[in-house]
């Protein structure tokens, strides 16, 4: 049906005095004994367009006046009677879809605990419906910064035979029966769709690599999956993944990348969602648009693991996980490092080889690999990425260590035998990266429907 939406009412001045036709949800309504005001919202916009009735002129159905009711307006568009925006004098009001009593979004304040039960409805509310249009300028912003540097977006497949990771934390795909009549593991598999075990993509790196060994400079932006059972507020089931990768690069020109990438997409974010921006600093985290400034405007800093450890072992703080050289950080020395260390996004350089994954490049010192996590204040670890092993030898010697099945990665280790050149690139945790931009504190409340352990609504 013709009309406009309710962004463009509110703010174009050139349709003052002119007739316009809205259509959305209502947020409230009240009256008096000559004139009823209800609040309109589309989801174009965070403010809502507020529809002014003469009650002695027209006659409003009472459907359309209970909150959740969606209705058509036709009217004279007027400068609001407070503030700069618009309104809109009805004319006509027709109502769209009826709403009954028991609507769960009313005027009273729900917590989010409550509105991860309803995520059908819950982006109705003024708090998720800016989080997801914050998520979508950011992701128009991810795409037009690689497309403007010169790489090219691939989709990688979300089936595969092959764990990137090579930790075994894979969804299994399969269309066999769970009472298949096989007997043995190799029998099942082999009588399965693909005739191998098959699994969800955890990353799209692997497939990357390919095309950036032939292209130059590619980005990947889709869904991954991992069947980790963390329960955390920081941990999804599913969730979405930006993987560049990059032929002829090394560590600090990774770096470079997404330092750069990152800066450029906060910068879009506080330009076009300014609104959100002030509703989430006000409601949601204080000090949220001058922390993402800083980020805009800093420096990122760089420490190697080893000073990193160190670092945290002379901390006068209460850490739950003890410190040594050679663990893996936890959140809460990820945090410490960022909000009290350095006062600012850090990247940690050059880990353990142990601890992390198999197609790192090793270092000349035998103990570290050339990998990087980039830690943000209120986060933690937010980026991740290396340079990639090209050494076809040390790559396979890396598998091997971890019994890792080599016939799986034939391909992945060919590159290395065909003209292998340095290269490398990074993964961008989207959900963790609209958090941090939103200030909201549970991953679950940035994902429309969220996949975790035991929670599949």
């Amino acid at each position: 049906m013709k009309h406009l939406d309710i962004r463009e009412v509110l703010h174009s001045e050139e349709l003052r005095g002119k007739e316009a036709v809205v259509c959305g949800w209502v947020r409230t309504y009240r009256e008096s004994s000559a004139v009823a005001f209800a609040e309109l919202s589309d989801g174009s916009d965070f403010e809502r367009l507020q529809i002014v009735v003469d009650r002695a002129a027209l006659a409003v159905d009472p459907e359309c006046t209970k909150p959740g009711a969606a209705i058509r307006v036709r009217g004279e568009v007027v400068k609001a009677y407070k503030g700069e925006g618009n309104e809109l004098n009805a004319r006509e009001i027709d109502l769209l879809g009826k709403c009954p009593p028991e609507y769960p979004i009313q005027k009273k304040r729900t917590t989010l605990e409550f509105l991860r039960g309803i995520p059908h409805l819950r982006l109705r509310t003024n708090t998720f419906a800016a989080v997801f249009r914050v998520r979508s300028v950011a992701a128009q912003a991810i795409h037009r910064y690689f497309h403007a540097h010169g790489y090219y977006y691939i989709n990688t497949p979300l089936i595969t035979a092959s764990d990137c990771e090579g930790a075994g934390e894979m969804f299994r795909v399969t269309t066999r029966p769970w009472n298949a009549p096989e007997k043995t593991e190799e029998e099942y598999y082999k009588n399965d769709f693909f005739g191998v075990k098959a699994g969800l993509s955890v990353s799209g790196q692997l497939e990357g690599e390919v095309a950036a060994t032939a292209l130059g400079k590619i980005y990947t932006f889709g869904p991954s999956f991992r069947a980790e059972n963390s329960n955390t507020t920081r941990h999804l089931a599913e969730f979405w993944h930006v993987e560049p990768e990059i032929a002829f690069a090394e560590l600090p020109d990774v770096l470079e990348i997404a330092e750069d990438m990152l800066k450029s997409v906060i910068r879009s974010v506080i330009e076009e969602c300014p609104a959100e921006l002030r509703f989430f600093d006000q409601f949601v985290e204080k000090g949220l648009i001058r922390k993402l400034t800083s980020v805009a405007e800093s420096d990122f800093a760089v420490c190697p693991y080893t000073e990193a450890v160190e670092r945290l072992k002379r901390a006068h703080a209460d850490f739950r996980f003890p410190v040594e050289w050679g663990c893996d950080l936890q959140s809460e020395h990820e945090r410490y490092l960022t909000e009290t260390v350095f006062g600012k996004p850090v990247f940690v350089t050059d880990y353990p080889k142990e601890i992390k994954s198999f197609y790192m490049k090793q270092n000349p010192d035998g103990k570290t690999v050339a990998a990087a996590d980039l830690l943000v204040p209120g986060i933690g670890e937010i980026i991740g990425g290396s340079e990639r092993e090209a050494d076809y030898d040390k790559l396979v010697a890396a598998m091997k260590e971890r019994k890792m099945d080599l016939s799986a990665y034939e391909q992945y280790l060919a590159l290395r035998l065909f003209g292998s050149v340095p290269h490398g690139g990074f993964g961008l945790g989207f959900e963790r990266f609209v958090m941090y931009c939103t200030g909201m504190e549970n991953i679950r409340d940035v994902t429309l429907f969220p996949r975790s352990v035991r929670n599949i609504m």
